[in-house]
């Protein structure tokens, strides 16, 4: 199977079996160096994760570590989730631990039909883990809290209806040749920044976002028109979105084609 995803994903792609029978240590290391790999590529790339299952009488995530090791892997998986790489995550049977949380850092979900969604649960308990914070900035509280509190099992049906994942499938190599294939063209820096913004709206005041949507639309101004003064632009529409901004005499007068007499003015 390896072998085979490793053609559909080609060079430019990365490929990860993220198996709930590794530890969390190994998983850890396992996601920082695909983050590693795909950081030092140039050309844009896309990571393949394949998500391992276990019965659900198995699953015990993470097991017996400690809490600096939790905390290494969440940083992990939030450097996955803000990497300028698409992922792609394909996941099926039971899927809880660590393939939830690395499923819902990906970009794009695939699910088979036979997919489950588990809660995290560690020695017969809720873990407490990020999936949960997760869960409700993507679904929101009222469908999270029918997940978290009561440990609704989701199928794959369940999960697409609530956008959880964005296609079921029956032939997963398919499905990700299609996914590798239409979404690695996005790739990139325009990537990180659709993708901050997305993270960054659901919590951000609309005050606070602007100088973010701004910036980002500065950098796009300046792409698509090096020459011109893209800066000035967006300053300029700032200025006129916010009425309360202190009027600005010298720009003003500048626009109207006026100024102070100096001088060394018409004036002498």
């Amino acid at each position: 199977m390896a072998r085979h995803m490793l053609d559909l994903v080609g060079d430019q792609g990365i490929y990860l079996e993220v198996d709930d029978r590794q530890s969390l240590r190994e998983l850890t290391g396992l996601l920082q160096s695909a983050c590693v790999q795909a950081e030092e590529r140039r050309s844009p790339s896309v990571i393949v994760l394949r998500l391992g299952t276990i019965p659900p009488v198995e699953r015990s995530w993470p097991g017996d570590v400690g809490v600096q090791d939790v905390n290494r892997w969440e940083r992990a998986v939030r450097r996955l989730e803000r990497l300028g790489v698409v992922t792609i995550a394909v996941a099926g049977g039971t899927c809880g631990g660590p393939a939830l949380d690395v499923l819902l850092a990906a970009d794009y979900r695939i699910a088979t039909i036979n997919l489950q969604l588990l809660l995290p649960v560690n020695d017969g308990h809720f873990w407490p883990g990020m999936a949960t914070h997760r869960l409700v900035h993507q679904i929101g509280v009222a469908r999270a809290r029918q997940i978290v509190l009561w440990g609704d099992e989701l199928s794959a049906r369940r999960a697409l209806d609530i956008g959880l994942v964005d296609e079921i499938t029956d032939d997963a190599a398919d499905a990700i040749q299609a996914a590798v294939v239409l979404l690695g063209r996005a790739a990139g820096a325009d990537l990180r920044v659709r993708r901050q913004l997305l993270l960054e709206a659901a919590s951000t005041p609309f005050e606070d976002a602007l100088g973010s949507h701004l910036a980002a639309c500065d950098r796009e101004l300046r792409r698509a028109h090096p020459r011109g003064d893209a800066t000035g632009r967006i300053r300029g529409t700032a200025d006129r979105a916010d009425p309360d901004r202190p009027a600005d005499p010298d720009r003003e007068a500048a626009e109207h084609g006026t100024g102070h007499e100096t001088d060394g003015g018409s004036g002498r």
